[in-house]
């Protein structure tokens, strides 16, 4: 039996049926949803992290093959072995791993799938790299590309560079889809918590056409008679 199958019949032994039922109606699978037809086992994230942390040596065919699984935590363990493998690995490694998720994004198909792994890998891979591939990403028909283009910034977040956030930021501006509003806001709060004048410098120049829950998401931590200037848009517009 190759690794890949050896890890999928351990993560086999976790599953839950009932808490298949639970994740399933959470990420919305139903007809029409974001997630619709993904399948779960039904494992919660602390025993995968801890299962991950067990094969640390797991190479990427091994990853790419897991990667593809119709499983959700098998995607999600993919995805966690990946990022372990891309901290670890040499140049030549990290640009393998780069380039197997990003070749891989019709398999990270899911909000919680991008987000474990977006920053640790896109965003890290690009920290001393030209970041012209977030603006692909973000003008992609995929959500979930999309979805990657914003949240890979946190890692540039976190470091006080906030140009590429806000650029793509301000691309989604008229997205349509309630998870790039929620990402756009998160992303933007994110920026908020570290620079507030470089998050309401923004917000003066765009947020007549921001949407609300992205407005609300990005004004969280606004003193209550500032964010409600913000909720009720009565600022001029800059």
């Amino acid at each position: 039996m190759n690794k890949a199958k050896t890890i999928s019949a351990k993560l086999h032994t976790l599953a839950s049926p009932d808490t298949a039922s639970i994740l399933q109606r959470f990420f919305k699978t139903g007809p029409g949803q974001y997630g619709e037809g993904d399948l779960f086992l039904g494992i919660k994230i602390p025993p995968l992290r801890a299962l991950a942390k067990q094969h640390r040596d797991a190479d990427l065919a091994t990853i790419a093959a897991l990667l593809s699984s119709k499983y959700h935590e098998e995607r999600l363990f993919s995805l966690l072995l990946l990022m372990q493998f891309y901290a670890t690995a040499d140049e030549r490694g990290k640009q393998a791993a780069y380039d197997l998720y990003l070749g891989g994004t019709r398999h990270i198909n899911n909000w919680d799938l991008v987000d474990v792994s977006a920053p640790h890998i896109v965003g890290k891979h690009l920290e001393d790299r030209p970041r012209k591939v977030l603006q692909r990403l973000a003008k992609s028909g995929s959500l979930w590309e999309r979805r990657i283009a914003m949240v890979s910034t946190l890692h540039f977040i976190r470091r006080n560079d906030f140009t590429d956030t806000l650029r793509i930021a301000e691309m989604l501006l008229d997205d349509e889809h309630d998870l790039m509003h929620k990402a756009v806001g998160w992303m933007l709060r994110e920026v908020g918590k570290r620079d507030q004048r470089t998050l309401e410098t923004f917000l003066q120049q765009h947020y007549p056409r921001l949407p609300r829950t992205a407005l609300r998401y990005a004004i969280e931590r606004f003193d209550p008679p500032l964010r409600q200037q913000y909720l009720q848009r009565t600022f001029p517009i800059a």
